[in-house]
């Protein structure tokens, strides 16, 4: 025996940091509807998204003062290309998706997102294996899964104009799974990374600013309630899940870490029902269980068993 027993018997798998932090993140950004849905009777759509990502920005600087150095205008570009879409535009697409169609639809439509992360990692990061056929039955079963959780008790209303912003974010979303990608291969530490994307973000926002009605009063944030939730989105939902987001696109690639947005609306219901004590239907239940069950598809690995080596001497040893 070389070495101690348990070197040989005990093999963690390094990805398994990668799908916590997914998990991870996705358990807290599942529950940000709350707060959100909180904030709206004080805020508009728009000042909340800005004033969480401000919050977010000055805590990575806080808990992380140094500063991203040494890197190449191509680099930068990458950043800020990340910025503008993962922050800026992802959210700007849906908040305004909002005001057009229903939240059941934009539920449904963003949680596309993996596919078209899919293609995206095939054709432009040339990564193989990612369209395989369990990808894409995961795929459809999650999507009956997230319809059932999704349309629970209400009906189907198309909105053109709403349902192509939806589509518009989760394509969006996809390029940004990409860009993060090709970020984290920079070797910068992920902080600093999300900081500089955070950076960008905000720059590119402003200008939506002045166009979308934002007013910042901050005597709204006397009210308690209203602090709270904000700094939860701020520290909470942006400094720290979008790290551990993109730690987690680190170490299992784009496409893997992406499947998780499938928990999104489960986790959004079973928060509905312990903290707002919103009914639990079948349909609910049934949802819960396919979207589980096409998370598990997608996730798995599917492998043929190697044909016996014909050759091999097959007699008994002695």
């Amino acid at each position: 025996m070389n070495g101690p027993f348990w070197k040989d018997s005990v093999r963690l798998d390094p990805s398994a940091s990668g799908h916590l932090a997914a998990l991870f993140t996705i358990l807290v950004w599942g529950t940000t509807f709350i707060s959100t849905k909180v904030l709206l009777v004080h805020f508009q759509p728009v000042e909340i998204l800005f004033i969480r990502f401000v919050i977010g920005f000055l805590a990575l600087v806080v808990v992380f003062p140094r500063r991203l150095k040494d890197t190449t205008p191509k680099q930068e570009l990458t950043l800020a290309a990340a910025g503008l879409c993962g922050v800026c535009l992802y959210y700007l697409l849906e908040n305004i998706a909002l005001t057009s169609t229903m939240a059941s639809n934009i539920s449904v439509i963003v949680s596309i997102a993996p596919f078209f992360t899919a293609i995206l990692s095939h054709f432009l990061l040339k990564e193989k294996g990612t369209l395989r056929i369990h990808f894409f039955l995961g795929f459809a079963v999650a999507m009956v899964g997230i319809a059932f959780i999704s349309f629970n008790g209400s009906t189907l209303h198309l909105s053109p104009v709403g349902d192509i912003l939806a589509l518009l974010a989760a394509i969006v979303w996809a390029f940004y799974s990409i860009l993060t990608r090709l970020i984290s291969g920079y070797g910068y530490p992920t902080v600093l990374t999300t900081r500089r994307t955070f950076f960008y973000g905000i720059l590119f926002m402003i200008p939506a600013l002045f166009l979308l009605d934002f007013h910042p009063e901050l005597t709204r944030f006397a009210d308690p309630v209203s602090l709270l939730n904000m700094v939860f989105l701020g520290l909470g939902a942006s400094a720290l899940c979008f790290v551990t987001w993109n730690f987690a696109v680190k170490q299992l690639g784009p496409v893997k870490t992406s499947i998780y947005i499938y928990m999104v609306p489960v986790i959004t219901v079973t928060a509905s029902v312990l903290i707002l004590h919103e009914p639990f239907t079948w349909m609910t239940g049934v949802g819960t269980v396919l979207t589980l069950a096409g998370l598990f598809l997608s996730e798995c690995k599917f492998s043929k068993r190697p044909a016996p080596d014909q050759s091999t001497d097959r007699s008994p040893s002695v």
